[in-house]
């Protein structure tokens, strides 16, 4: 019958018929989308990105970073290499900090008066003296004097005892001073006996010594290559009186050969005249060099020297 064979062709006729106008409508109007963002994708910078400025009409600031860290542009590039330079500066900095306890960490030699142990030109790390004493520290001043070294076999830069950095007079006025520490005295002690006769200037007594008896409680210091004591009349006066707790500022740790000498340029450069009123009066004594013959152990000659970087005063460079 027909009906069996109408029945059989129904889907063969359902193949053959093409999509009416609403599947045609679904089908274009879901193209749509991938049209637009097609036309999107075609553009030379996706994403509205400006090339030159790194402007985004969705990126916000994390695109700007991006493109800031990315791009090829001459003067960015410039940038970044400044800024990473002055981060890891920076960051070497606050490590030197953090270990040291001072700021600035690290000081210039600038006069003799500490050679053959300190150079100028060097460049000396500092450390709080109180961070990490020596077992002979002096009764809780961080400070290991000569003669107590000498008994301890501690030494430091070649010699028994700390080189110390300090305010002569505890003044932030005058330069600060590298020396090393001597022996301590007390408030009104008469130090002659203790002194090593060679380095107090022909003194023979007490009467004649500045700073004699002591004015007060402090460390006898001399550099190195000095003819005499700090606390010693030098022409000019002492560098410094008996040299108190309260103003010394650290204890040298370490010495770089030479790498002072950019910061003794820019002292130049800035002031004209790398020798300060202190620099000028650890010359003198520098200019007789000292001899330890003869001297008990404890009495051989301490360390001076001149400091680059400003500690507590407008004009950085250190006499010793």
């Amino acid at each position: 019958m027909d009906s069996g064979d109408g029945d059989e062709g129904w889907p063969g006729r359902w193949d053959d018929r093409e999509p009416d106008s609403g599947t045609d409508e679904t089908t274009d109007s879901s193209a749509n989308p991938g049209d637009e963002t097609g036309a999107r994708d075609d553009g030379s910078v996706s994403g509205g990105d400006d090339p030159n400025t790194g402007d985004s009409a969705g990126g916000g600031p994390l695109a700007r970073v991006r493109w800031f860290m990315n791009t090829d542009e001459e003067w960015v590039a410039f940038v970044r290499e400044v800024l990473s330079s002055v981060a890891v500066v920076a960051i070497v900095g606050l490590l030197l900090f953090a270990i040291s306890g001072l700021w600035p960490p690290m000081v210039a030699i600038e006069s003799p008066s500490m050679e053959p142990h300190m150079e100028r030109g060097d460049l000396v790390f500092l450390m709080e003296e109180h961070r990490f004493p020596g077992g002979a520290a002096y009764n809780g001043t961080g400070v290991v004097p000569y003669q107590a070294g000498a008994a301890a076999d501690y030494k430091e830069f070649s010699e028994y005892g700390d080189v110390i950095v300090y305010q002569p007079d505890g003044s932030t006025q005058k330069t600060p001073i590298i020396h090393r520490a001597r022996f301590w005295v007390n408030d009104s002690e008469n130090w002659f006996d203790e002194a090593n006769e060679e380095y107090l200037g022909g003194a023979d007594s007490c009467e004649e010594l500045a700073n004699c008896p002591a004015p007060h409680a402090g460390f006898v210091t001399k550099g190195d290559n000095n003819g005499l004591y700090d606390q010693v009349d030098t022409g000019d006066g002492p560098i410094s009186s008996p040299v108190k707790s309260d103003w010394v500022t650290g204890t040298a740790e370490l010495r770089i050969p030479w790498l002072g000498q950019i910061r003794l340029l820019f002292g130049t450069v800035g002031t004209g005249d790398l020798a300060s009123p202190a620099g000028s009066v650890s010359a003198a004594n520098a200019a007789a060099p000292e001899s330890s013959a003869g001297a008990t152990s404890w009495q051989v000659n301490s360390t001076a020297v001149g400091v680059g970087t400003g500690i507590g005063v407008e004009n950085s460079t250190l006499g010793g």
